[in-house]
């Protein structure tokens, strides 16, 4: 029974897809908010990809067949939640002097190599925001036919007034706000409302229209990215794109939304508001799943907060790989803190997640070499430990505690290779592509060591037995305890 942690119902579910039948029922349809793509992501934006990821790999695992779509938001990401403020691409394309457009494959191809170097598996559809601009007018009109939309000068908006459960899945309702305090109000009716659609800076017959997907030019006064639709020039609003993509792949229902918390009171809710409007359907998702910030230091005051480009506080991966940390290490340093709980980020913690990772490729070798299990009660203990690792991650994706269980069983001699690599093919630390290394020669005096250890553990001498693993691990070499003894691996 795999549960999930329902941000909507503020509770853990038992999952059950929205179709329903002999063949659809392993049918599972995923949206995840993909990057704004006008400069690189740092760690603090990947983590909500490798939380996704182990999702979409939890769903497999339970024999799901997942639909995934990813957007790529390549317009219409304002610098400010309050509608307010410079295209993010805009400004990317002034910051580096190139086009909007061409700011955008740069940054989307960054990302991908991201994905890769994570070992994230890819969306079986990514869907860019500049390619789906035809279903994002209609979006906007179908909400103007049902009454919900009033026109300003800077743009066309949504008037959360219209609908009784606005802001239902972040409790906006019982948070009270007051004109003024969330955002500065403008031309806004409330507070909540926010932009469908926006006109461009500059009067519409000074901008002939451009035909969708072509690309602007620097030497043109106009917006680069802008399209003519209600008699005007203009652009979208963010949350315009995911609605109109999620619904054209996915249909007017599907079953899991995720994103950072941060998506929660802005963004996810609405979306959620313009696409059960537009569609008269409820839920629009069933599932919306949110993990939480990775904190950082801040350089200039020292107080932990997110992680974020605002704030001069974030990495990126290049970064980690300049300082020969391994992508996958920092992989595994995510995945030992549960997705829905913040986790701080620090130098050290990440080299001892290294640490502990290139411990368990330095085993993965031998226990090819072994080949099945070799212990008396045989597949009756693999069959427990799997179905142990199935509970573990089918508990809300609890990967913390399956990496534990790991351990403990490589350390108890209960883990067999074909039963490590399915366990990875959840956890993606890319534990099959680890080589055989070479057959290292064990110095007369590391052997003479290993061979007085062993003989301080038949006799119980434990205090003997870690005073000589120290002595061995001081000449190169470190020692894994198993059931079968003890393992010796060239450090």
């Amino acid at each position: 029974m795999l549960k999930l942690y329902n941000t909507l119902s503020r509770k853990k579910e038992e999952f059950t897809p929205l179709k329903k039948g002999l063949f659809k029922s392993k049918e599972v349809g995923l949206y995840t908010c993909g990057p704004t793509v006008y400069n690189y992501a740092h760690i603090g934006n990947l983590r909500s990809y490798v939380f996704e990821d182990i999702l979409k790999r939890t769903l497999e695992y339970n024999k799901y067949k997942v639909k995934h779509v990813m957007n790529i938001t390549d317009v219409g990401h304002l610098t400010s939640d309050a509608d307010e403020g410079e295209d993010k691409m805009e400004k990317g394309a002034k910051r580096e002097g190139k086009t909007a457009w061409e700011i955008a494959e740069f940054y989307t191809q960054a990302f991908k190599s991201n994905l890769h170097d994570l070992n994230i598996e890819e969306p079986n559809i990514w869907c860019k925001a500049t390619d789906h601009i035809p279903e994002q007018i209609k979006l906007v009109q179908k909400l103007i036919e049902k009454g919900v939309t009033y026109e300003t000068s800077d743009g066309i908006y949504f008037d959360t007034t219209k609908i009784d459960d606005y802001g239902k899945m972040a409790n906006l309702k019982n948070q009270k706000l007051k004109a003024g305090e969330r955002v500065d109000m403008g031309e806004k009716k409330n507070t909540t409302d926010f932009s469908l659609w926006k006109w461009s800076s500059r009067h519409s017959e000074l901008h002939p229209e451009r035909p969708t997907g072509s690309e602007g030019s620097l030497s043109s006064p106009k917006r680069q990215m802008e399209w003519k639709a209600f008699g005007r020039m203009g652009f979208p609003g963010w949350h315009l794109e995911c609605s109109a993509m999620a619904t054209k792949y996915l249909g007017e229902q599907f079953d899991i939304h995720c994103g950072g918390i941060d998506h929660i009171p802005v963004h996810h809710t609405n979306e959620i508001a313009q696409s059960e409007t537009a569609t008269g359907k409820k839920p629009w998702v069933k599932y919306w799943l949110h993990n939480e910030f990775l904190n950082m230091a801040n350089p200039s005051t020292g107080a932990q907060g997110k992680m974020a480009k605002s704030a001069g506080n974030f990495i990126t991966l290049k970064t980690l790989k300049e300082k020969n940390i391994n992508p996958l290490a920092y992989r595994y340093f995510l995945l030992q803190t549960h997705y829905r709980k913040q986790l701080s980020f620090s130098w050290e913690a990440l080299e001892a997640a290294q640490t502990g990772l290139e411990r368990m490729y330095k085993i993965v070798p031998s226990l090819r070499r072994r080949g099945g299990p070799r212990f008396a009660s045989g597949d009756g203990v693999v069959s427990q430990l799997k179905q142990n690792f199935l509970n573990t991650i089918n508990d809300d994706l609890n990967t913390p505690q399956a990496i534990a269980l790991i351990w403990d069983a490589l350390k108890q001699n209960k883990l067999d290779y074909p039963t490590l690599l399915e366990f990875d093919k959840v956890l993606g630390l890319g534990l099959a592509d680890i080589k055989e290394e070479e057959k290292s020669v064990i110095p007369d005096e590391v052997q003479k060591l290993l061979n007085e250890r062993q003989k301080a553990r038949k006799a119980k001498n434990w205090a003997e037995s870690d005073r000589l693993r120290d002595e061995i691990k001081k000449l190169g070499f470190s020692v894994e305890d198993t059931g079968e003894g003890s393992i010796l691996i060239k450090e």
